[in-house]
């Protein structure tokens, strides 16, 4: 049986750190995604950090830069932290690294059915297997973490358009 979260939709929430950079990042790319694929009524998309340090502050300037000139939009974003409740809304619940999997699984609860991994497990082409943090990088940084997330939210379309037909 599959989660739902908002009005029965199935949930993607993305998390890293601080959620100023690379999930808001992911929650941006996805959401586009989502809605070319006009599933924007199906899926509940969020990001989140495993800690406190930005709540309710927009995303980096350098990330929101670097995704406007790919034609991704994350200006509505606003930083929040998980929260235990999030293993009731979200199917898929995906880490930007280890170390936030780790704080994930912390909090995970034993008979949460749904998937808690990392983001870039759904681009297994890619050699990395964590988005590293761009924070105190240059520019570069923050378009591989675009470059990263792009080939994970394919695939991840992919596995939620099957979750969804599964029903």
């Amino acid at each position: 049986m599959a989660l739902r979260g908002k009005a029965d939709k199935l949930g993607v929430l993305f998390v890293c750190m601080g959620n100023i950079c690379r999930s808001p990042t992911a929650e941006g790319v996805f959401r586009h995604r989502i809605e070319q694929a006009r599933l924007q009524n199906r899926v509940l998309i969020d990001s989140a950090g495993t800690h406190a340090y930005h709540i309710g502050q927009p995303p980096d300037r350098r990330s929101i830069a670097t995704a406007a000139q790919r034609n991704y939009q994350l200006n509505r974003i606003k930083a929040r932290k998980v929260v235990p409740e999030d293993f009731a809304r979200f199917e898929f619940v995906l880490a930007m690294d280890r170390d936030n999997l780790d704080a994930l699984q912390r909090l995970q609860p034993p008979d949460h059915p749904g998937h808690v991994g990392l983001l870039l497990d759904f681009a297994p082409d890619q050699s990395l297997r964590e988005v590293p943090d761009p924070y105190y990088g240059g520019p570069r940084g923050f378009e591989l973490v675009l470059d990263l997330i792009e080939a994970a939210a394919d695939g991840l379309l992919v596995r939620v358009q099957e979750r969804l037909e599964q029903g």
